[in-house]
């Protein structure tokens, strides 16, 4: 059985909840642990969903040669979801970002590697994250790391989820959202990868 489109998008839209990205991080503890304040986990973390960035010096890939674009161009990174980090506090960006791929339909091992490689490219200039609406008043300075995070789902093939543990990327399987009678719920951490 293969994934749909249909499966994609609602991984998609289900991440694009803070509440929900937080239970994502939850199924990989080192990243749940970089959140500012379990407390207030939601108020920590910023979600962009299919993120756009104004990259400085924007370097653009087609298949293996790198083309440059211009200064301070705005485009597109090729994740599903950048997660920014904040303080619940003092409403500023801090930290690591982790950037969420989730396998696409007719998306293969390289596919999926490629993405994140590219987006190590773009995000290894000076940046800035078009930030959502209720968020455009935070000051959006580097970060401190990037790290992926990659969605599988149960009939991922095989081979992506192999090559992913073989180059050390973190993954977890998609699990829909179960409801809960504790609004802040994080499910405990999964055996991934």
């Amino acid at each position: 059985m293969s994934i749909k489109q249909s499966d994609y998008e609602t991984v998609l839209a289900d991440y694009s909840s803070r509440k929900r990205v937080v239970s994502l991080l939850g199924m990989y503890r080192e990243y749940l642990e970089m959140i500012p304040s379990m407390r207030r986990p939601t108020e920590s973390v910023i979600t962009i969903p299919l993120p756009l960035a104004k990259v400085r010096n924007l370097k653009t890939v087609s298949g293996d040669c790198l083309s440059s674009v211009g200064t301070d161009e705005i485009t597109p990174i090729p994740c599903d979801l950048a997660i920014l980090m904040c303080d619940p506090e003092w409403k500023i960006k801090i930290g690591v970002e982790i950037l969420v791929f989730i396998h696409r339909p007719q998306e293969d091992f390289s596919d999926l590697l490629r993405r994140w490689r590219q987006s190590q490219i773009y995000l290894n200039k000076e940046y800035e994250w078009i930030m959502p609406k209720t968020e455009e008043h935070m000051f959006s300075d580097l970060a401190e790391e990037i790290r992926p995070l990659f969605v599988v789902f149960s009939q991922t093939p095989e081979r992506i989820k192999k090559g992913l543990s073989g180059a050390n990327l973190p993954y977890v399987e998609y699990i829909p959202e179960v409801p809960s009678d504790d609004p802040e719920f994080i499910p405990s951490p999964m055996k991934n990868n």
